[in-house]
């Protein structure tokens, strides 16, 4: 079987702390920019309307922030993307650059829509979680390293092992997240499987 090059093994970069527990998926991408055909220009939208409330108040989101700028890594608390099961919320994430996502905990779908698009979950103890958090809004310059193959975390407060579960780990770390690059690598197997079904040949012979 031909190596498939869709491997997930590790992120580096800068990350992004976005404090919070329960942020749901209407936060994350508002209901309004659901109307869109395809993906594309969702990451403008973003946090649209938390960013606009908190403008008003004389405020910055850390996606406003020039410091968190580029991040490749979110840091969430507990129960992220939580609420509806909209894939847009993922897909406007990856597009507005983010490859990976650390934090306390995960809403079940919303993970599912995550390893579907190639991009990693991982979950940290509190304590470390919390230091992670601090040293980034410290040094918002730092990279910020996750390792999947390793399953740990590394900042300049340490290297703090993370948790995932295995399955969705060994899909990202295998490639075989990615549903249409299996397809192709299979095609082969699967016109052969086809020739043998008598009702793709038309039950001929």
């Amino acid at each position: 079987m031909a190596k498939l090059e869709t491997q997930v093994q590790q992120i580096a970069g800068r990350a992004c702390p976005l404090r919070g527990d329960d942020i749901d998926t209407d936060r994350i991408i508002p209901a309004r920019y659901l109307k869109c055909v395809v993906f594309d220009g969702l990451g403008t939208h973003v946090f649209a309307d938390d960013r606009a409330q908190l403008k008003e108040r004389g405020q910055t989101h850390p996606f406003d922030d020039p410091h968190f700028a580029e991040a490749r890594l979110l840091l969430v608390n507990k129960n992220f993307g939580c609420g509806s099961s909209r894939e847009h919320a993922p897909q406007a994430l990856l597009r507005r650059g983010f490859q990976a996502f650390v934090g306390a905990s995960f809403a079940e779908i919303f993970f599912g829509n995550c390893v579907a698009l190639g991009l990693p979950c991982v979950t940290l103890a509190p304590a470390d979680l919390a230091k992670l958090f601090d040293a980034v809004e410290l040094d918002p310059a730092q990279v910020v390293v996750l390792d999947l193959a390793a399953l740990t975390v590394a900042c300049r407060a340490g290297t703090f092992a993370a948790s995932m579960p295995e399955g969705a780990r060994s899909q990202l770390l295998g490639g075989s997240w990615n549903a249409t690059a299996v397809l192709l690598e299979a095609g082969p197997a699967i016109e052969r499987t086809a020739g043998t079904l008598p009702y793709v040949e038309g039950f001929a012979g």
